[in-house]
């Protein structure tokens, strides 16, 4: 089990000190292999098809997602691709005006819920996977969709309450690697371990819920 600072609180983080960043928030997006996956979302970009309508599959997600294992944060709990992304995306000044506080408070902010945002941003897949940094409101997001429920589908985001509750608990959020059939889940998740990206297996009494975005068959 994470310990309790891998919860991501929905930005009531008031005086956080502003860590070093990723160097150049500009290349927050490198580093987005596998190519293939990126590269069948640029090729339906460049026909003219709208990012949100990219045949992406939930092995594609899971693949990009699963390299980037051990990508770890630095000792203040920062300095990752995924929280520099976050606070130069124009969704940042959304959740900062809902949650209050400043962007610079997401530089040391736990990154699970940033880690998923930013994969389905590389894949062009943000209108159906939603991005956010507050794992409550993203669970939320799902089900005000319609696209929320219980079963361990590969490539659903997995919302995690360690104490076994509902979504109003959530602490923790990664992606569903597949359900192993014995009560736990293969996952892949940021911001897990000592703050690296892992694969992890999880007991599903500890999952609040799963999202499902909309894949290609």
């Amino acid at each position: 089990m994470d310990a309790p600072r891998h919860r991501a609180i929905g930005l009531a983080l008031g005086g956080l000190v502003l860590a070093q960043v990723v160097t150049g928030t500009a290349l927050a997006h490198a580093d987005a292999a596998p190519g293939d996956a990126v590269a069948k979302v640029a090729s339906a970009e460049a026909h003219g098809e709208p990012r949100s309508a990219a045949r992406v599959t939930a092995a594609q997600v899971l693949d990009l997602a699963r390299s980037q294992v051990g990508i770890s944060e630095n000792s203040l709990g920062g300095g990752t691709k995924f929280q520099a992304w976050y606070m130069s995306s124009p969704r940042a000044l959304q959740t900062i005006a809902r949650d209050t506080g400043r962007i610079a408070d997401y530089a040391n902010a736990p990154w699970c819920d940033m880690f998923v945002s930013w994969v389905g941003e590389q894949l062009g897949l943000q209108d159906t996977m939603g991005q956010d940094a507050y794992t409550v409101q993203h669970a939320k997001w799902f089900e005000s969709k319609g696209r929320f429920g219980s079963v361990p589908k590969p490539g659903a985001v997995v919302f995690f309450d360690w104490n076994g509750g509902g979504i109003e608990g959530i602490d923790h959020v990664g992606f569903v690697v597949k359900d192993n059939g014995d009560g736990t889940i293969e996952t892949v998740e940021g911001n897990t371990g000592n703050g690296k990206v892992e694969v992890r297996t999880r007991p599903t009494y500890q999952v609040a819920g799963y999202g499902y975005p909309a894949y290609a068959a």
